[in-house]
């Protein structure tokens, strides 16, 4: 009975998150603020609402951190992963060798902040005390570095990416649907979503307490899969109208818009050690998606051959089996 709660959970998040994206960017149209603000940013954060729900009902009604973790790095190894699926539906040729440059600073900041994360995880018992109203230092460090990283990304991607949305307009026309009906059903997708991460948290618990499996696996493994359903849908849809960097954009913007969650849950956390109840299999989880952000950063580099005869690259194959490795590593830790 809880399999089947959980795969209809999943499902309306799809739905729900879908929704978001389709009417966050008639909002964009709508309200003329401009798509490459309102729509990238909108596209990267709502699409990661589910975790956010889902994050902060694990720590402050579940008492179980390790699964809000879990589940935001897990969520970030499943969209690094979901760069190999786009190889494979994006052909001829190397997915990445068609994305814009501007990348490599989206996943060089993700490389910085997974590496607090990772630091958080490891040293959590020895930074216990060093914080402002019970919210960790690294938390806040986090927050701020998020900040920067984002008006910088934003900067340079205004221009190319208000082109790619545009046209993705274009394709949608959106002439018929009026601005209050767009803003109704965002609301209500928003809240959806709210309330399906909630219930998916529950779920979550519900498995690792029925199975014997961590929380850390249940919240890599399951809860993260489900909540980047979004990100698949949007990121696919993205690759099937040529929008290349808006499927790329989307992930790394993703990754970094889950990492500042944990700011979130930390807050979430009261005046807990947050960082000191985490276990080594999420440390683990921040390295191994630090190892794989890096290969994203050398394909990016790497222009020479961007043909290939094959239906996966070379780096669609380092991530798909680093992934998996992990997921297995994992499970062995839980």
């Amino acid at each position: 009975m809880i399999w089947i709660q959980f795969l209809i959970c999943a499902a309306f998040i799809v739905w729900a998150g879908s929704l978001l994206a389709k009417y966050g960017d008639v909002i964009a149209e709508k309200s003329g603020l401009g798509r490459a603000w309102i729509g990238a940013i909108l596209i990267a954060g709502v699409t990661s609402l589910p975790e956010l729900a889902t994050g902060v009902s694990a720590v402050a009604w579940l008492n179980e951190p390790n699964l809000a973790a879990g589940a935001v790095m897990g969520s970030c190894l499943f969209n690094l992963m979901l760069i190999a699926v786009m190889d494979l539906a994006y052909q001829p040729g190397r997915v990445l060798s068609q994305a814009q440059d501007v990348h490599i600073l989206s996943a060089g900041m993700g490389v910085l902040l997974l590496g607090i994360v990772a630091m958080g995880i490891f040293l959590g018992p020895a930074l216990n005390g060093f914080g402002i109203f019970g919210v960790s230092v690294l938390s806040f460090a986090i927050l701020v570095l998020y900040a920067i990283g984002g008006k910088l990304v934003a900067s340079l991607e205004k221009e190319r990416m208000g082109e790619v949305l545009e046209k993705e307009a274009v394709a949608g026309d959106y002439a018929h649907i009026t601005a209050r009906k767009a803003y109704t059903i965002f609301v209500i997708s928003a809240v959806a979503v709210i309330g399906l991460g909630i219930w998916l948290a529950a779920i979550g618990d519900e498995i690792s307490a029925t199975t014997g499996l961590s929380s850390s696996f249940v919240g890599n493994l399951f809860l993260a899969t489900s909540t980047s359903l979004p990100e698949i849908a949007a990121s696919l849809a993205a690759i099937r109208l040529g929008a290349i960097d808006l499927a790329i954009g989307n992930v790394l913007g993703s990754n970094l818009f889950n990492i500042t969650l944990f700011f979130a849950y930390d807050l979430a956390d009261g005046k807990n050690n947050f960082w000191a109840a985490l276990n080594n299999a999420n440390g683990f989880a921040a390295v191994i998606t630090i190892m794989m952000t890096a290969v994203v950063i050398l394909s990016l580099m790497y222009r020479a051959s961007p043909r290939t005869p094959y239906r996966i690259s070379w780096d669609g194959l380092a991530l798909l089996g680093m992934y998996l490795g992990a997921i297995g590593m994992l499970y062995w830790l839980g």
